[in-house]
């Protein structure tokens, strides 16, 4: 059977009605027989845009290559030359507007499924022992997402002592409290973070890096060199009548207290209000999230209201379609403009119907209103997921100290976009306290990456 004949492989799911009951992962693993004849679809091409469409730049022809030929070790050992973490970036990347929207294939039928190849070959292969040569060279590492893991893993290899600082009581940054297990489960994202330890790379929880210690402090202690990957912690809501209820929460906090603080277990002390229907606003990954765990821990009705049409909707494909699987509500076209309540607690929201007008910055068509219609639901919790913006507590730490760390007028970092150097000398940056480019793991990653060679460079320079 020649390649272009070879069906893309799916991995199984879950039952919808059984998954909604429990935080079981959703999608399994490709079973070796679907692996094997997955990676025999690709056609590798002599210049591959796969790899351009990579943020971290994996060679993905070569390791599905290795898959092709059964050498499950030597995938993995590919695609940790410029990954540490190819078990998450499997499961949560959205390929399908990188490397598998640039796959040859695509163009007249389905792509490679890389993404589940590279969680394949994650799942079942560790890390290579490598020699390290030690340079005498401390870099602190502020936060433990996906930006800091990457460049952490680089700056470790290339053989400087690397210092983790985490400001939560576990590792893992927005991969921990953000993502629920049933699309990350938590041994993945642990065995991840264990093989930072095997190559040298030490963690310090419960540290505030504005707080417990300036940036200041950092280079005090010896550091010659600082990364910020804090992430960008700080949520957006709508600024409309009735937000300050109770019963309305960012998804920040949402899933934090779900995720990270066990909320909807009646024996933690972090409890959520858990009602009968809830409305979750955005169109966007963490959306998504939010609506499938408030389906997961009780409530019967959960709703998604997007001001935009389904096809600007910013989530990943595969996510959208097992919201819909596991029943959760799409209402396009709608904006709340007020909310509703009784005895302090939210009860109902207004929405304001939409359409489509020229497109925004975006490239995305622009929601309009559409005067003198609006559309009155009964929620008991009301979730806002428009986005994020950077917690100041490090940048105003560094103002006071009158450090040049400068940001810009929506409190991003500014970065030399080579380099990811910062206005303040020896102190670099990436993700999406400053972000380059779409927020996501693989983005952020990319932006550890790039960091981490600038950041050799400038220790070169160090006596």
């Amino acid at each position: 059977m020649s390649k272009s004949k070879i069906p893309r492989q799916r991995p199984e799911n879950l039952d919808p009605e059984y998954r909604t009951t429990n935080f079981e992962e959703v999608e399994k693993n490709f079973t070796e027989e679907q692996a094997i004849l997955e990676a025999k679809r690709c056609l590798n091409c002599k210049k591959p845009k796969c790899i351009e469409g990579c943020p971290v730049r994996i060679n993905i022809p070569g390791f599905i290559t290795a898959i092709a030929e059964a050498n499950i070790t030597e995938a993995g050992k590919i695609i940790r030359e410029s990954s540490l973490l190819p078990a998450v970036c499997g499961r949560v990347c959205p390929q399908e507007r990188q490397c598998e929207a640039t796959c040859i294939l695509g163009i007249k039928g389905e792509p490679v499924a890389i993404g589940a190849l590279e969680r394949y070959a994650g799942d079942l292969t560790d890390i290579e022992p490598v020699e390290i040569r030690p340079t005498g060279h401390k870099v602190a590492i502020v936060g433990s997402g996906p930006a800091s893991i990457t460049a952490a893993a680089d700056l470790a290899r290339s053989g400087h002592k690397v210092t983790i600082f985490e400001a939560l009581h576990a590792l893992g940054g927005v991969l921990r409290y953000g993502i629920p297990e049933f699309r990350l489960p938590r041994y993945t994202l642990n065995r991840e973070l264990e093989t930072l330890k095997t190559i040298g790379v030490e963690f310090k929880t419960n540290v505030i890096i504005g707080k417990t210690y300036t940036l200041q402090d950092l280079f005090d202690e010896g550091y010659d060199a600082i990364f910020i990957g804090v992430g960008a912690g700080l949520p957006w809501f709508m600024g409309i009548p009735g937000e300050n209820l109770n019963g309305v929460y960012s998804a920040n906090e949402f899933l934090t207290r779900v995720n990270l603080m066990r909320a909807h277990r009646p024996d933690y002390p972090t409890p959520i209000r858990i009602g009968k229907k809830a409305i979750i606003i955005g169109g966007g990954n963490t959306a998504m999230d939010a609506a499938r765990v408030s389906k997961r821990i009780g409530f019967k009705e959960v709703t998604i209201a997007y001001r935009r049409s389904e096809a600007e909707m910013p989530a990943r494909k595969a996510e959208v379609i097992h919201a819909k699987e596991e029943g959760i509500n799409f209402l396009f076209l709608h904006s709340p403009i007020e909310l509703h309540g009784k005895d302090d607690y939210v009860t109902g929201v207004t929405l304001q119907v939409m359409e489509l007008g020229e497109p925004d910055a975006s490239g995305r068509r622009r929601p309009v209103p559409v005067e003198g219609q609006t559309k009155y639901i009964d929620v008991d919790t009301f979730i806002v997921a428009i986005g994020t913006s950077p917690n100041p507590v490090l940048t105003s730490s560094a103002k006071k100290e009158n450090l040049p760390l400068e940001v810009n007028r929506k409190g991003y970092l500014e970065i030399n976009s080579e380099t990811c150097e910062t206005t303040m000398s020896g102190v670099f940056a990436g993700g999406d306290i400053a972000p380059l480019a779409e927020s996501n793991v693989i983005n952020a990653m990319g932006a550890g990456k790039k960091a981490a060679k600038a950041i050799n460079n400038y220790l070169k320079t160090k006596v």
